[in-house]
């Protein structure tokens, strides 16, 4: 027997829940499929848990050096009350997007792994069922690269490091992304000796003007940070009789720790999902979607880490509601990536929206300008000893494309940017409110005036204020 529903989602995390839960109250049969832990990556092995850590650092660190305030502390990390802590905030989050929760909607949630057998059809666990729409939301896992030794040698990855009873005495983290840089950062400041080795350049994505500030910060903070390299062979254990883990470099050099975490990057969870069954292409390891987020099967859509495009969090929740403009509604709703924010949570924090210089540069975009405003000029930052980082803007014929902010709070300060991209703002637009003092949100209307220091202060305009002047 075959349970026929209005619409099928495959995967509980970001852009799963917002279709089901919006898809649901909107009185459509929805059944939602998750093997997992309900919330996803994010919410268990992902964003709550490095944030929840990062934040237990931050503490720590903030003891440690006060002095410049007058307050001195030598901080005592308890390692166990730490991850408790994190586990402590991930079951305060975790009753959104419980079963219990979903069902109360109107959801049929089903705890198994689900499978497509055909263009609308899905089998659970021997189970079948039918859906006139399917969203596929499968997210994505820690990439593993080939690297020899590494396939008999403990590692740790974003999804295992939140298993740990003891702290690590020396981290090796192979990676220099925001995952790696960010854990990297939290355990060097809960007292953990941390190396980072990248083959290229840490968080490359972003603005490598930026990035130097954090680069600095970090290498100052006693973070090892090893670029440019190329790693030969992994080999050792972790146990309770000895933690020993080396990676041997291809110039020959060793470095020795006792604990391994890879952050490598992600790869997408589509594999034995039935896609060819069900008419689903995809081309290098992603789902291929259009800019409604269909597949190549009309009646299949595919959101978030699982499709072609970025892979956030908040990018599944938004492609979720795509989904349900398109699915449920029958509107035409594309997704726009062109204002999308990324946070590295960093201290100090790296913030973009829109497009990087690189990013504009790279796509030719016409009469790019950048504008740039120190976070030392604004007195709230020197009020808290924060003075680190900068403003970046991109223009292309006057219309902003990009902003990036290093600096205390950026995720919070990149707000305005990203809604100004989204809408279309012009700088003028960002100059024309009155912001409170002292904050640091100030750093807003300080980088839009710098779009117009020149001009006002130009000999022309010098020339009509003489003129003005004679004026009665």
């Amino acid at each position: 027997m075959t349970r026929k529903y209005d619409i099928a989602i495959i995967g509980a995390g970001s852009g799963g829940l917002t279709v089901a839960a919006g898809a649901a109250q909107l009185g459509l049969e929805t059944v939602l499929f998750e093997a997992g832990d309900m919330g996803g990556d994010c919410l268990n092995v992902g964003c709550v848990p490095s944030k929840s850590l990062i934040a237990a650092a931050h503490a720590a660190h903030i003891a440690r050096s006060s002095g410049a305030f007058g307050v001195t502390a030598t901080p005592e990390v308890d390692f166990t009350r730490t991850m408790q802590h994190v586990q402590e905030v991930i079951a305060s989050i975790a009753p959104h997007d419980s079963v219990e929760r979903f069902e109360g909607m109107g959801v049929h949630v089903v705890r198994h792994r689900a499978r497509l057998t055909g263009p609308r059809t899905i089998e659970a666990n021997g189970n079948h069922h039918s859906a006139r729409r399917i969203v596929i939301a499968t997210g994505s896992r820690p990439f593993i690269p080939p690297v020899t030794g590494l396939d008999s040698t403990p590692y740790l990855t974003n999804e295992t490091i939140w298993n740990l009873s003891a702290q690590p005495e020396h981290l090796i983290i192979l990676g220099g992304g925001n995952i790696g840089v960010e854990l990297a950062q939290a355990f060097r400041r809960l007292g953990s000796a941390v190396t980072i080795l990248e083959r290229s350049k840490i968080l490359a994505k972003d603005d490598p003007e930026l990035v130097s500030t954090v680069r600095q910060v970090l290498t100052d903070e006693g973070v090892v940070i090893r670029e440019g390299i190329s790693i030969e062979r992994v080999h050792g254990q972790t146990d309770s009789q000895s933690a020993s883990i080396t990676v041997e470099l291809s110039d020959g050099e060793r470095i020795t720790g006792s604990h391994l975490l890879v952050a490598t990057g992600r790869t997408r969870n589509i594999h034995d999902l039935g896609l060819d069954a069900a008419g689903v292409r995809t081309d290098a390891g992603a789902i291929i979607v259009d800019k409604r987020l269909r597949t190549s099967n009309r009646r299949i859509y595919a959101v978030g880490d699982c499709r072609q495009g970025p892979q956030f969090t908040h990018a599944a929740g938004y492609d979720g509601g795509i989904v349900l403009r398109n699915a449920v509604f029958r509107l035409p709703a594309k997704a726009n990536y062109d204002a999308l924010p990324w946070v590295t949570f960093t201290d100090p924090e790296l913030a973009n929206a829109g497009m990087t210089e690189a990013m504009a540069r790279n796509r030719d975009l016409p009469r790019i300008e950048i504008f740039e405003a120190d976070m030392a000029s604004n007195d709230r930052a020197a009020a808290e000893r924060r003075p680190l980082g900068k403003i970046k803007l991109v223009l292309s014929k006057g219309r902003i494309v990009g902003c990036a902010i290093v600096g205390a709070h950026a995720g919070e300060l990149i707000h305005p940017w990203s809604l100004a991209i989204s809408q279309g703002l012009k700088p003028r637009q960002m100059t024309g409110y009155i912001a409170p003092y002292p904050t640091l949100g100030e750093i807003t209307k300080a980088g839009a005036n710098k779009v117009f220091t020149e001009k006002l202060f130009s000999g022309k305009v010098r020339r009509l204020v003489q003129l003005l002047r004679h004026l009665p």
